[in-house]
């Protein structure tokens, strides 16, 4: 079972992410995590803190020689602004932050000992997990790209049938990873005047996954419902309120027979992963049953705006309960950009997890050989030239 878990707080010596799961003889790449963990950094908006650190992943186990060996990876992110034990206690909490619940929970007037956890820094492992297992999924093909589709009320406007490798030139071509370069302009400008104002900002991210293979997932469990997975990992993710897939909320105002996805077959590509079967829309979003159905996942996901205001909001300190205004701690104008790639990285993770139930093995060659197998058995259905 492929799975992954997280260790440290935001102010912490290091970030520690344990993979666990993966077979031998994938080939790390290095760089690439590297590069998403950069991208993470980046994106108009980002706060201080990102001018300190500079995140890089150390891989401390699992690997030998730049490929995994079928022991746990272990990897590491040092924090270069390490001072948790001198970091002043909080005790007006924000709120939309987890300081007050958090406080309550473990029964202490110190919001610091919760938020050290709960701040999205904790993030840069979970992109690192979800960048290793692309060095698996990069192996059979299957890509990723995630973008900005809405900050603030601006929304962009661009064409989603694009390929992956158009949408994500498109994307870096601005800082607010926009396809739309005339809204990501529109985009900064709002987030310009949510600074001025000492507010921040909120958006959508959408991702699309592709080139992965029917039957990821199952419907025999409620448990191993690839979408339900996928949902609850993005979910999970700090800030985000709101995880569509497909068509998502917009199909509960629509016929059935305006939102299904009429099925095809097309002989010139059933050498595709897809086996020939083709749809005329994807409003399912790549997932029917709770198992991939061939068609790219696409999974959306809304970012409230950041809770840590500079002009602080009413709340109450927590030693006197008299009203006072929240404490300000060194945070973002507008996190959405870098949204887009946790939410890339964490959706890889959940594809690569299914993937691996499903073709897995204790080597990747096994895993090739179970992969072939099953494209030729499926190939070999029914009639008409499959």
């Amino acid at each position: 079972m492929l799975d992954y878990r997280t260790a440290g707080e935001s102010h912490g010596p290091a970030l520690t992410v344990l993979v666990e799961g993966l077979p031998a003889g994938i080939t790390v790449d290095n760089a690439f995590i590297d590069c998403e963990l950069a991208r993470r950094q980046g994106g108009y908006g980002r706060g201080g803190r990102m001018r300190i650190e500079r995140d890089e992943v150390a891989i401390l186990s699992g690997v030998r020689r730049g490929i995994t060996i079928g022991s746990p990876v272990v990897l590491q992110i040092t924090n270069r602004d390490a001072r948790l034990d001198e970091t002043p206690p909080v005790h007006r909490p924000r709120p939309g932050h987890a300081d007050l619940a958090g406080s309550l929970k473990w029964l202490t007037v110190d919001c610091r000992e919760t938020l050290e956890r709960a701040s999205a820094r904790e993030t840069a492992a979970r992109v690192a997990a979800g960048a290793m297992s692309r060095c698996l999924l990069r192996d059979f093909g299957i890509d990723a790209v995630a973008y900005t589709v809405q900050i603030g009320e601006v929304r962009g406007e661009f064409e989603r049938s694009l390929s992956a490798d158009e949408l994500r030139r498109a994307r870096d071509a601005n800082e607010a990873y926009c396809p739309d370069g005339a809204a990501a302009e529109r985009m900064i400008e709002a987030i310009r005047k949510a600074k001025l104002d000492k507010d921040t900002l909120g958006g959508i991210v959408e991702v699309q996954i592709c080139g992965h293979p029917p039957g990821l997932g199952s419907c025999m469990r409620w448990q191993e419902k690839l979408d339900g997975r996928i949902m609850q990992a993005v979910g999970s993710i700090q800030a985000i309120k709101g995880v569509e897939i497909g068509l998502g909320l917009g199909a509960a105002g629509r016929c059935g027979s305006e939102i299904h996805d009429p099925i095809d077959f097309d002989p010139t590509h059933r050498h595709l992963p897809s086996l020939g079967f083709t749809r005329r829309s994807n409003n399912a979003g790549g997932l029917e049953g709770g198992m991939t159905n061939g068609m790219p996942i696409v999974v959306r996901a809304a970012m409230k705006p950041i809770s840590t205001l500079l002009r602080g909001m009413d709340s109450v300190n927590l030693l006197t309960k008299k009203s006072e205004r929240s404490e300000y701690e060194r945070s973002d104008i507008c996190a959405v950009p870098a949204a887009g790639v946790i939410v890339e990285n964490v959706v890889c993770f959940e594809v690569a997890r299914a993937f691996l139930e499903k073709f897995g093995g204790d080597t990747l060659r096994e895993v090739r050989a179970a992969y072939e197998n099953y494209l030729a058995a499926a190939r070999s259905l029914g009639g008409g030239g499959l």
